[in-house]
């Protein structure tokens, strides 16, 4: 029985990746905080946890220089969470540990307010100017790689100043960990954010109902699904489309349904008064029939319960992206049994083998996509085989109660024990 303790979380869009682990420890009595930006009220509770919220005091500077942009708007999060702990300390809150998403820069000056905390940080990506998504995709390189691969120093100090400071880290695969220099990698925790595999589950009756209509689809249905929470280049979103004509005469049958918003994404937004989505649905749309048209469906975001019938419906999932984060919804369509297509780039190749859990194929081989589709829509065994295998791979590995949560709970504990020790350095 641990004793009880205070956590508090900073996270721009709490809870984020925080979902589980900070009503976790609610739930086992400790008391938990959380600083967000939050629309509306200042102060609200969350499955036990109290969230206050921030927001910056001021603007950007006006014709700051391009590269300090980025850095200046950390620093400017950084000082409105600053003043927030500040007033959670008139308060009387003194937190034993504080976990943190250094990615906006809100954490820097946790041990400003509280030198003797424990800091940890959640270590998503540490940008690279090759080796992972920088350069990866030539139709998107940039103009001047040598001043993009300066930029990304610029805005790696972010990463370097949060990790100066942090007595540990975790990050939810191992790629992800090793792009942090190699000194601060055995210092990071690999424990994935976590699937709930008793909800995510296969549903051989599902029923989905297409949004905005009254179609019905099941399991008996040739059903294709896209997911990406942003319609983007960064999640080959660009590859899908340009395979979507040839696979629609191919499969007079199938259903393609698209998850995901037209938002700026990862990667570099769209030109000026367009969309990543019109732009690539208007370079193929005269390759598509009227007919073959109406079997496209865009579906926007979608609700939790929706998006898990929608994944459980699915013949065969697509999962393609550039070497960057992994995206939940590949876990969670391999957790409900879906057949899986994905990319061979990192991370997917960390938690799919191929011809195991999936099939992969190269990124930009847009026949070899092709003819994979084809080739598992019609082999019913392999389909089931692989979505199979997939499932077993989540509950083994990324299952949220069983394996994830424990691992998060513990290296938490693990901090907050820390408190009394002498400090790292």
């Amino acid at each position: 029985m641990h004793k009880s303790y205070r956590f508090l979380f900073i996270h721009q869009n709490f809870p984020g990746q925080f979902r589980h682990l900070a009503p976790a420890l609610a739930c086992r009595g400790h008391q938990v905080v959380a600083l967000a930006t939050l629309g509306g009220a200042s102060v609200r509770n969350w499955q036990g946890v109290r969230v206050f919220s921030y927001k910056p005091r001021r603007p950007n500077t006006p014709g700051l220089h391009p590269w300090l942009v980025d850095m200046e708007s950390k620093t400017l999060r950084a000082e409105a969470c600053w003043a927030a702990m500040g007033a959670l300390k008139l308060q009387g809150f003194v937190p034993d540990v504080v976990i943190g998403h250094p990615g906006w820069g809100e954490p820097l000056f946790v041990k400003q307010v509280w030198p003797r905390a424990r800091l940890g940080l959640y270590a998503e990506f540490f940008y690279r100017a090759d080796g992972a998504d920088m350069g990866f995709d030539p139709e998107f390189g940039s103009v001047d790689p040598a001043a993009d691969a300066c930029r990304l120093q610029m805005k790696n100090l972010n990463n370097l100043a949060h990790l100066d400071q942090a007595d540990a880290a975790i990050s939810p695969t191992l790629w992800q960990a090793n792009t942090f220099p190699a000194h601060w990698r055995e210092r990071i925790c690999v424990a994935h954010d976590g699937i709930d595999t008793d909800v995510l589950r296969p549903s051989p009756g599902v029923r989905f109902t297409i949004p905005d209509g009254d179609e019905v689809l099941t399991r008996d249905d040739e059903v294709i699904t896209f997911v990406a929470r942003h319609l983007e280049p960064y999640r080959g979103f660009h590859i899908f489309m340009r395979v979507l004509p040839e696979l629609l005469r191919a499969r007079p049958n199938a259903r393609v349904l698209l998850v995901g918003d037209e938002a700026p994404g990862y990667g570099a937004v769209a030109p000026p008064g367009t969309t990543w989505r019109t732009l690539f649905t208007d370079e193929v749309r005269h390759q598509i029939s009227e007919s073959d048209w109406t079997r496209v469906h865009f579906l926007g975001r979608l609700g939790r319960d929706a998006f898990t019938m929608l994944l459980q419906v699915s013949r065969v999932h697509v999962y393609l992206t550039y070497p960057f984060v992994l995206s939940w919804s590949l876990l969670e369509a391999m957790s409900v049994g879906a057949c899986i297509v994905a990319s061979d780039t990192a991370p997917v190749r960390e938690v799919i083998q191929h011809a195991e859990q999936g099939l992969l194929v190269e990124f930009f081989d847009r026949q070899s996509l092709l003819k994979t589709l084809q080739q598992v829509l019609d082999d019913p065994a392999q389909r089931l085989r692989l979505g199979k295998q997939a499932r077993q791979r989540v509950r083994e590995d990324y299952d949220l109660k069983r394996v994830c949560l424990v691992k998060q709970l513990n290296w938490a504990f693990s901090l907050a024990e820390s408190v009394n020790q002498s400090p790292r350095f």
